[in-house]
């Protein structure tokens, strides 16, 4: 049994708005460890209610929230000017789960967008987690983003749900997910991903943190070349990395999930003080 709690936490520009928070705790037990998932763009962390789930089975608690301009947060959809504001709407999430679970190794888990952010947060907070999971991360070069950043006008060409899964269903939900951003990409938010993803390139190797790198072969939204540069930076002692052929972008979502989050489980276990689930 898993028990779940929903607030509005303080975040935003200067902590002016409202980051829609979730966490998941076993109903009986004491976890092990700490999750923090990091979503990607234009989602919400709603899409990962299994994967949390599916994390807490294995012992952990898991926090997250959606990002400014996402999902149920506050803002203007989808923008995003500097995202050294989203990686302290993150620290400020992992903070909050600091005060009920103040010993806990802290795994972060960061996907598309989401593994540009906990990047950073691992550069610029490295003594707050244990170990790093990116999956399917915008790091490196993601020359699509140049491309955009070129025209002098942004085409209003959704994602295509296919890219997104093997899984029909997989496409067919976040096509009807009305808290799903549609729209297209505006010019800040390109230009402030961009200025991150050098950034994160200038701040170099992560040290001694562990990192779990998951990417898909078929990854057509995300290339793995491209955040193969990124992770070659970040790299620093210990690297995993797991490459799923075929599978397209959203790994969690995939039609061998089950592989994935067992890969990120097994992972994150080296750090934990026992094993359940």
């Amino acid at each position: 049994m898993i028990t779940t709690r929903e607030w509005a936490l303080a975040g935003g520009p200067d902590g002016s708005g409202k980051l829609a928070a979730r966490a998941w705790a076993p109903a009986e037990g004491e976890p092990t460890w700490l999750a923090v998932l990091v979503h990607g763009y234009g989602e919400h962390l709603g899409r990962y209610e299994r994967v949390a789930e599916d994390l807490v089975a294995a012992g952990a608690v898991v926090y997250g929230a959606d990002h400014r301009g996402h999902g149920r947060s506050s803002g203007e959809r989808v923008l995003i000017d500097d995202f050294a504001g989203v990686v302290e709407d993150v620290h400020r999430v992992i903070t909050q789960a600091r005060t009920a679970y103040r010993s806990l190794p802290l795994v972060l888990i960061g996907h598309s967008m989401g593994g540009l952010i906990a990047a950073r947060y691992a550069q610029t907070h490295p003594e707050v987690p244990r170990a790093l999971v990116v999956s399917s991360p915008v790091l490196g070069r993601w020359e699509v983003l140049e491309a955009l950043r070129d025209l002098e006008e942004i085409p209003d060409v959704p994602i295509d749900p296919a890219v997104l899964s093997r899984d029909p269903d997989v496409g067919a939900a976040y096509a009807a997910d009305a808290l799903v951003w549609h729209g297209p990409f505006k010019r800040p938010t390109i230009q402030a991903m961009l200025t991150e993803l050098d950034r994160i390139e200038a701040a170099g190797c992560v040290g001694d943190l562990p990192l779990l790198w998951l990417h898909g072969s078929d990854d057509a939204l995300v290339p793995l070349a491209g955040s193969k540069r990124g992770v070659d930076v970040l790299a620093g002692s210990d690297v995993t990395v797991r490459i799923f052929p075929e599978a397209r972008h959203e790994l969690f979502n995939e039609t061998n999930r089950d592989e994935v989050l067992a890969e990120v489980v097994r992972f994150a276990r080296r750090f934990t003080d026992g094993s359940p689930g």
